[in-house]
């Protein structure tokens, strides 16, 4: 695992290294927090206690529009005579962590669970109840309390297709009300391009950063064909489909052998595909891992230091 270490932080050190997410470089380094996939999960604060993760994601909220929080054994606790999770101690988390120049984006959907719109105006009054719950809002139950997250993630892998460019926009109408601080707007496809669940709305709305699932598919990282692995279509998607052109793609890997069926790959085969996909796509944004208590167990995550 140190040759690992040193292979991945040269490879990111030579982009340029730094303290804070950016989201213009190709090598941020994005993970999952909340499903403790490997069964070790610590809180987040502690996560944020050094430079490893650019980017946070919660995840889940897995049953919305009826909200339903799930971030494992993180959060267990709810507001009096209601099933929503209140979690003062993330809370507080979400904000050491942006202290630290790091971002905290709120997953929606997963592998599991029952979400999904019915309709573009149920997704739009969906979007002000999460601009509410979740950012500069009012609502009078906030499960982060006065903790601003930093955006949203749909990752997408069941229910329906609709309303999920009605809910971005509408979103994103909310973002624009507070110039002070920048929002973002995520997206977690299969890498089949296009995606069976986000294929349209990746067409229709505006995205900041796409983590591709490189794994569990044919055209992920331990594809038998090599002409298989696909990052050239959606680098080709970012630059002439996206509604922005400045989009970048995340190179979305297990954090461990146990954290997918398969596509995880050892640190020499990461580090020679990081490589080649920074040398040739340019939408390149960094690396993302499922999920954190699995890439730190295994150690990737500590071979992935911070970079512009």
């Amino acid at each position: 695992m140190k040759l690992l270490s040193w292979l991945l932080a040269a490879l990111f050190v030579s982009a340029g290294t730094a303290v804070a997410f950016n989201p213009s470089c190709n090598s941020n380094y994005a993970s999952y927090y909340g499903q403790n996939s490997a069964g070790n999960q610590q809180t987040l604060g502690n996560y944020c206690k050094d430079t490893t993760e650019d980017i946070i994601v919660l995840a889940f909220m897995n049953g919305f529009p009826n909200v339903m929080l799930n971030f494992a054994n993180a959060c267990e606790s709810t507001f009096p005579g209601s099933s929503l999770l209140h979690c003062p101690q993330i809370a507080e988390d979400i904000k050491y962590c942006q202290s630290k120049g790091k971002i905290v984006i709120l997953s929606m959907g997963g592998a599991s669970g029952s979400y999904g719109f019915s309709s573009d105006a149920q997704a739009k009054d969906f979007a002000d109840t999460v601009w509410g719950m979740f950012f500069k809002g009012t609502s009078d139950k906030r499960p982060f309390d006065n903790a601003a997250l930093d955006g949203v993630d749909l990752d997408i892998e069941g229910g329906s297709t609709i309303g999920y460019t009605a809910f971005i926009n509408q979103l994103r109408s909310h973002y624009a009300t507070d110039p002070s601080r920048q929002y973002y707007i995520a997206a977690a496809p299969q890498c089949p391009f296009p995606d069976a669940y986000l294929g349209s709305t990746l067409n229709s709305a505006w995205f900041d950063m796409v983590f591709v699932q490189f794994y569990n598919n044919y055209c992920g990282l331990t594809s038998s064909n090599p002409d298989w692995f696909n990052f050239e279509d959606w680098d080709r998607w970012a630059k002439h489909e996206s509604k922005n052109d400045k989009v970048k793609i995340y190179l979305g890997a297990p954090g461990a052998s146990s954290a997918a069926s398969t596509g995880f790959i050892d640190g020499l085969k990461l580090s020679k595909i990081f490589r080649d996909v920074r040398a040739k796509y340019s939408s390149l944004g960094g690396i993302m891992t499922w999920d954190i208590s699995q890439s730190r167990t295994s150690g990737i995550a500590g071979s992935i230091p911070n970079a512009p």
